[in-house]
């Protein structure tokens, strides 16, 4: 495992690089959001999913799957988004959000047979860039701490948990202790606030 140190003001080229051939070649990577620091695999990878859900100790028919998009451009073409989901996620993104959407066709076979898709664009250079760089979303979730929270939140601390288990933690400073607020936009003339997170909702 290697530990990558980024800046969101100076992005490392060279780094990125890395980041984007490990995801390309089925690996795993923890990075940082505006909230949570990160685990992420390919969003177009089945196998590299299945391994995260594998490490999460979760079924991925079962559990609703998310993806962090580098826009909502690119957001557009893995979930399906009417004109009022459009203009609310035009006024809260980026942010600090997950919204529940349709699932288009695009997205690989770990989503087919499901009828919703998280779709987060973070208030977080590094992590849009990975996207954008990647050139499709990143599988995304949350890691998990049953410690001390505030190790949570410390990229050293989290490479040591997670050293035999991902092959790149991305030290982008210390995290937030905060989840995204969650969306519910499945019908997008009400949507439903279904966590309370960081976000504020407009």
């Amino acid at each position: 495992m290697k530990i990558l140190k980024m800046y969101t003001s100076n992005i490392n080229d060279r780094f990125m690089d890395e980041v984007i051939e490990t995801l390309k070649d089925g690996g795993i990577i923890i990075y940082p959001t505006d909230t949570l620091y990160a685990i992420g695999c390919n969003a177009l990878n089945n196998n590299a999913i299945e391994r995260i859900c594998k490490i999460k100790g979760i079924n991925s028919q079962r559990t609703n799957l998310s993806i962090v998009c580098s826009d909502i451009s690119q957001a557009s073409q893995y979930a399906r988004i009417d004109n009022r989901a459009f203009q609310l996620l035009r006024e809260n993104l980026p942010g600090a959000f997950t919204f529940i959407l349709p699932t288009a066709s695009t997205l690989p076979k770990a989503f087919k047979g499901r009828k919703a898709v998280g779709i987060r664009v973070p208030d977080n250079v590094i992590a849009r860039e990975i996207a954008s760089r990647l050139g499709n979303p990143i599988l995304t979730t949350s890691i998990e701490w049953d410690d001390d929270p505030e190790d949570g939140c410390n990229p050293q601390a989290i490479a040591m948990k997670y050293e035999d288990i991902v092959d790149i933690v991305i030290d982008g400073g210390y995290g937030e202790l905060t989840p995204s607020t969650v969306v519910d936009c499945l019908d997008s003339s009400s949507p439903e606030i279904t966590r309370e997170g960081k976000g504020i909702f407009n």
